[in-house]
């Protein structure tokens, strides 16, 4: 049976990088099944509504940040009331990516320690990680320019762990990010780009979606 995640991919027509090394090999179902799911999945199927559309740009975001619609909608709806009450004009779908990007739980995937982002979130969940000395266990936790994140030194005895030296040798992280590949210690240096983060989705159109 086809991994749920493995469909989430086919049903928003995108490789979502959900599955980590997988989704790069030729084990993808994306590379042979580009379809939607389903009997009727390789017909061609009824054009999409304005509403469809917006719909589907904000599953693809969503899933790729591996979140609950609650907690997702909350981003949104808190980037556009940022934006409205700004005094200078602020691209919206770069607050929207910096807030997301700063989560804890993306952070740590970001800095190459992890596979995927589900992967990242149970771990930070398990209290594994330190931010600035300290031991976080909230994935949303927000990350500012200057903090810093390490495994907590007892993690490191854990099979999950084991190969990560090996794993950070060749990995480039983002330029907002900076990794001690000996100490395996990352810091939040910059602001996420949202040219750099490519996200997925049309931003624009899941800010129409939620201003229905």
């Amino acid at each position: 049976m086809q991994d749920a995640k493995c469909r989430i991919c086919r049903r928003t027509g995108r490789k979502l990088f959900l599955k980590g090394e997988k989704c790069s090999s030729t084990k993808c179902p994306m590379i042979k099944k580009a379809y939607p799911p389903g009997n009727i999945g390789k017909g061609r199927g009824r054009a999409l509504s304005e509403y469809g559309k917006e719909l589907k740009e904000k599953q693809k975001l969503k899933e790729w940040y591996g979140l609950r619609e609650r907690q997702f909608s909350k981003y949104v709806k808190d980037v556009l009331g940022k934006a409205h009450r700004a005094k200078t004009a602020k691209n919206p779908a770069e607050l929207l990516v910096k807030e997301l990007e700063s989560r804890l739980d993306n952070t740590v995937f970001r800095l190459g320690i992890t596979a995927n982002r589900v992967q990242a979130r149970q771990l930070v969940s398990h209290g594994h990680f330190l931010v600035n000395g300290k031991t976080v266990d909230i994935p949303s936790f927000s990350l500012k320019k200057g903090d810093k994140v390490s495994i907590r030194p007892n993690s490191l005895k854990k099979p999950v762990f084991e190969k990560i030296a090996v794993n950070l040798k060749k990995y480039q992280v983002p330029s907002w990010l900076k990794l001690d590949k000996e100490k395996i210690e990352g810091e939040f240096v910059g602001v996420p780009n949202l040219e750099e983060v490519a996200p997925p989705a049309e931003i624009s159109s899941i800010f129409e979606f939620y201003s229905r």
